[in-house]
């Protein structure tokens, strides 16, 4: 007969026995995972471990946050099978270019192949021989970028560079083209040149011509047939005559970025406005064209940070006040929004009355009343952005400032302490007198004549 310890080499106690801890346990799966790894195919070996880390360690160095890069190694395999002296002596050419860092990282993260070594040496005494042309690092990231797409070499880039020179066009626009729209070196000459030509039957001189591709070098991508000539025609058609259709590409070259019916539905906006009439005029102060240009850019700018065009629309059709302000106060108040008051954009479009109002006078005291109220309790309901902006201002003092008296400080407006400068001194009415009018005889016989009538 056994005894309860006899499958033991020896008998023990209970109290003798030792369990597992949890860090024994943790080694022991350290020890299992490791072996896992190296024998599952489907992961990478030490050695590519090593090399992950790595390459990790060697990017961080040049801006590469962590979250970067692992995303970045994992989809670019070829980084792996590189030498990683050439990828580092790499990085350092790039970094002589004196590219600044955020635009070195979006040039690598977009186009990886740039790394290879042999590639940014060509390059480097390329750009080199181009010293009349002052090439900038916003310039050499454009090109570096593009080239390696298309498999160009600064043999083409220079023969590129020759035709837009021997095209007319200025040192300043030639660099300016090459930084902003790099896809210029893949075009032949002979769409440039048509370009040239269609806005030149338009009206624009050779000078006017330089400085639209200039201002605006995007536009030299533009298809004639599928773009340009729709687009004239689509201002023609609205009413507009070829004069002022120049005129006004003239002062804002951008004009030619629009999309196709684009500019009629601005117009269509215009025309159904319900706003007072000072605003109307306001708007439309400039011409009908102007306006609806300012229209495009606030709804591009609405559309930056979320909203569809369709909400961009409606917004600033029930708030037309949006259209004469300048795009940078509205940038500021979305910002506001977002950042500060932690809300949604789309409240945007359910209180479009929030772009309407000034920033600094009524949007930030109201909203400072509101978090001090807020923060001390003192609030029954929570206050939403309309019943923040839509309150007139004497309402939303009585109702929030004028119970609490440390509030009107920040408030300011109506506050006991405020003190409204007067615009005229005090008695200037009594310096004014009515105008008198004398009164004749042949008016008085008048005068009689009209009150015997009436009785």
């Amino acid at each position: 007969m056994y005894s309860k310890f006899a499958t033991f080499p020896f008998c023990l106690k209970k109290k003798d026995l030792k369990f597992p801890t949890m860090a024994s346990k943790t080694l022991i799966f350290r020890t299992k995972f490791i072996r896992f790894l190296s024998t599952n195919p489907n992961f990478p070996s030490q050695s590519q471990y090593r090399k992950q880390i790595s390459l990790a360690n060697i990017f961080q160095r040049y801006g590469f946050s962590s979250s970067q890069l692992h995303s970045f190694i994992s989809t670019n395999h070829f980084l792996l099978n590189s030498n990683l002296q050439d990828i580092e002596k790499s990085l350092g050419l790039l970094l002589s270019f004196k590219i600044p860092q955020k635009s070195l990282i979006s040039l690598i993260s977009e186009c990886p192949g740039v790394l290879e070594f042999d590639f940014l040496k060509k390059w480097e005494l390329g750009f080199s021989k181009f010293g009349d042309l002052s090439v900038s690092p916003f310039l050499i990231k454009g090109v570096l970028g593009h080239s390696k797409r298309f498999q160009i070499d600064p043999d083409g880039f220079y023969k590129s560079v020759n035709v837009l020179k021997g095209l007319g066009f200025s040192e300043g626009t030639v660099r300016r083209v090459l930084e902003e729209f790099p896809g210029v070196i893949t075009m032949r000459g002979s769409e440039i040149h048509s370009k040239i030509e269609f806005l030149m039957r338009i009206g624009f001189g050779r000078d006017e011509v330089d400085w639209i591709f200039n201002s605006y070098p995007v536009g030299l991508g533009y298809g004639i047939k599928n773009r340009l000539m729709p687009l004239i025609d689509e201002f023609m058609n609205s009413g507009f005559s070829r004069e002022v259709i120049k005129e006004e590409i003239a002062r804002q070259p951008r004009i030619l970025g629009l999309e196709l019916g684009e500019f009629s539905r601005c117009l269509e906006l215009l025309k159904s406005l319900k706003c007072r009439e000072p605003i109307k005029l306001k708007i439309l102060s400039d011409g009908a064209f102007r306006a609806a240009f300012e229209v495009k850019l606030r709804v591009d700018c609405l559309c930056k940070h979320g909203l569809t065009r369709r909400e961009a629309l409606k917004v600033l059709a029930r708030e037309p006040r949006v259209i004469i302000y300048e795009i940078e106060d509205i940038e500021k108040k979305i910002e506001f929004l977002l950042n500060t008051m932690k809300m949604n954009v789309c409240c945007v479009f359910e209180v479009p009355e929030y772009l309407g109002v000034s920033l600094e006078k009524q949007i930030v005291p109201r909203y400072n009343v509101i978090e001090y109220l807020r923060a001390r309790g003192g609030l029954g309901d929570e206050v939403s952005l309309k019943g923040m902006i839509k309150l007139s201002r004497l309402k939303f003092y009585n109702l929030n400032v004028k119970p609490y008296p440390e509030c009107e400080k920040m408030f300011g407006r109506f506050s006991g302490k405020e003190q409204v400068k007067r615009q005229h001194p005090v008695g200037l009415w009594k310096s004014f007198k009515p105008q008198m009018h004398t009164c004749s005889k042949q008016d008085e016989r008048n005068m009689k004549s009209f009150m015997e009538g009436l009785t």
